[in-house]
């Protein structure tokens, strides 16, 4: 499989990315070798996040950018994060069908990913698809989350920029706009500025500049663009595409590796986040004790940080009574 993604394999990569969104430990241990064998091969493309609040024109707006970017010899790899379910896990994964002209290019990949509860708009694997689309030869990997809201931040923390899309909108809708999302952003983008929306689109730009005026800059010295385009008729869009690039050569020349080197320590705390958790969940040792602590904190008797503390307790103990055996 490696070997098939250093080929650009576009099979192997959509099963390399199969494998590591898979939870069976069996899968994640394949998967954990694989990263390590690719993870010093990786690191070459432009990594971009977008995300915007829903009716924003993201996917539409992200297929033209990509059109854009092939059009001028870039390999392009999409990976769109649809929400899932919370009462049956499912997930519509429409995105590759709002991008049907991108999906058919040869020079693009687009893999669409169910959320499955992950916080953070982004899916499990992300992280490690994004370097198995470098490994595979792709020069732009765009992460779409699921959407604006309090928590969908985590892309920022493993993407070199980071785009906001916006509609057009009065002062009221950009109040849904939460301001830890502005302050993440690297560049704002007001789409759908075309027609009657025009003149909405460009109140929205004036708004927009000056909220992040007031805001504390992402970088020292960093002033954040509020650009305005059309998705569907594609003006502004080489506007946007090279205030991206510009964004990017400052980003490089101010320290793109120590970025990364930040977001890898990052990763590694997520990492033990979801391995604590999906030991709580898989360890047969410990279900009765979960069970009697979610009974004795829904029923009053025991607060969530005292059940916590004594879960966490119980799984040291445990770890220590392992190593010594």
């Amino acid at each position: 499989m490696a070997e098939a993604l250093r080929q650009g394999d576009r099979r192997a990569l959509a099963q390399a990315i199969t494998l590591v969104e898979s939870t069976r430990a069996d899968h994640r241990a394949r998967a954990r070798q694989l990263i390590t064998d690719l993870q010093p091969e990786s690191g070459q493309a432009m990594r971009l996040g977008l995300s915007g609040p829903p009716g924003a024109g993201k996917s539409t707006l992200i297929e033209t950018v990509g059109r854009h970017a092939v059009d001028q010899g870039q390999r392009v790899a999409v990976l769109a994060v649809d929400p899932s379910s919370s009462t049956t896990g499912g997930s519509v994964l429409g995105d590759k069908t709002r991008m049907s002209e991108l999906a058919r290019d040869p020079n693009a990949f687009i893999r669409p990913s169910p959320s499955s509860g992950i916080m953070g708009g982004v899916a499990r694997g992300t992280r490690e698809a994004m370097l198995l689309c470098e490994v595979a030869g792709y020069d732009l990997v765009i992460v779409e989350t699921v959407g604006v809201g309090q928590s969908e931040v985590a892309v920022a923390d493993m993407v070199d920029l980071f785009v906001l899309i916006t509609a057009p909108a009065g002062g009221d809708e950009l109040q849904g706009i939460k301001r830890g999302i502005m302050e993440l952003a690297d560049l704002v983008v007001v789409n759908k500025a075309d027609g009657d929306l025009l003149p909405s689109a460009q109140r929205a730009q004036g708004d927009l500049r000056h909220a992040l005026q007031i805001l504390r800059p992402k970088r020292p010295g960093w002033t954040v663009e509020v650009l305005t385009c059309s998705a569907l008729t594609g003006k502004g869009v080489p506007e946007l595409w090279d205030a991206i690039g510009h964004a990017h050569q400052v980003l490089v020349a101010e320290g793109l590796d120590e970025l990364r080197a930040r977001q890898s320590v990052a990763w590694m705390w997520t990492e033990i986040t979801d391995a604590l958790t999906r030991l709580v969940r898989d360890d047969h040792g410990l279900h009765d004790l979960v069970d009697e602590l979610e009974q004795q904190v829904a029923s009053g008797a025991a607060s969530p940080t005292d059940a916590a503390s004594r879960l966490l307790s119980q799984i040291l103990r445990s770890e220590v009574a392992d190593g010594l055996s």
